[in-house]
């Protein structure tokens, strides 16, 4: 039995001013390549091939500028293509953009493979995904509620510490 096609993401689209630069004036703007994708592709606006050596890291810009709507974030993420076949990712990952925030979007790629990697103009470099934001209100205390983790972390989970206190 072949499962049923992928559906859409049910989620209701807001509306994002976004600004195409003038070194990016080719390129078409970040867009959805299937119904299900949660990201948009983010593009190398460079003007010339960029060779980032292992180890190395290098501020890659993508033409674009947005305006968020108040109450959201945008995410820039690593594409899980560069980091398997080439192990560049992104540094600072996600890297936020504020809903203020009205500059160039760039990212911090590294390379953590073996061989110089080659930005080239177009390139799809990043991921960009818009999500709500929370604001906290703290409430200052002297003690917390109990939980069955407790204090545990840093690999603490899953490994039967919180059974044995």
């Amino acid at each position: 039995m072949k499962p049923p096609a992928a559906q859409p993401i049910a989620v209701k689209p807001i509306a994002v001013k976004i600004m195409r630069l003038d070194h990016a004036g080719d390129f078409d703007l970040p867009a959805y390549a299937t119904p299900g994708s949660a990201g948009m592709d983010l593009r190398a606006a460079v003007e010339t091939d960029l060779c980032i050596a292992p180890g190395a890291r290098a501020l890659v810009p993508t033409g674009i500028a947005i305006a968020l709507p108040s109450g959201y974030e945008a995410q820039v993420r690593p594409r899980s293509g560069l980091a398997l076949k080439h192990g560049i990712t992104l540094l600072n990952a996600p890297g936020t953009i504020d809903s203020d925030y009205r500059g160039e979007i760039k990212a911090i790629l590294a390379n953590l493979g073996s061989e110089n990697f080659v930005v080239r103009r177009g390139e799809r470099i990043a991921q960009l995904v818009l999500a709500p934001i929370a604001r906290a209100i703290w409430t200052l205390d002297e003690s917390l509620p109990q939980s069955d983790r407790g204090e545990g972390g840093f690999g603490s989970t899953g490994t039967g510490t919180a059974a044995r206190r």
